[in-house]
């Protein structure tokens, strides 16, 4: 299994507009053939007001090549170009393999 682990920081008060376009590739993407899991989280503890607002996506595909389809499908490209003007800062994708479990269905 593949695993893309991406950090985002939005600008104040965009938070509910990263979720409305997170949402959107959230749907597109497990719809996806080799696509296992995409999990958008919110960061637990609220951010300050004026604050960047943090969020994780937690992406399991089936191979790396599955990932790599999903990078060219139109939810992607909509949702990064959407929420590019969104955040505080780029994205920060880090790339996995599973060990456990062994195999996912």
């Amino acid at each position: 299994m593949y695993v893309v682990c991406v950090t985002v920081l939005i600008k104040p008060g965009k938070g509910e507009a990263f979720l409305d376009e997170a949402r959107k590739n959230h749907e597109g993407s497990v719809q996806e053939p080799g696509c296992l899991r995409f999990d958008v989280l919110r960061l637990a503890s609220p951010s300050e007001e004026g604050q960047p607002e943090g969020f994780y996506l937690y992406e399991a595909y089936k191979t790396e090549a599955d990932f790599k389809a999903h990078q060219q499908t139109a939810h992607y490209f909509a949702f990064r170009d959407a929420v590019e003007p969104l955040q505080q800062e780029p994205r920060k994708g880090t790339r996995y393999h599973s060990v456990f479990p062994e195999t996912w269905s």
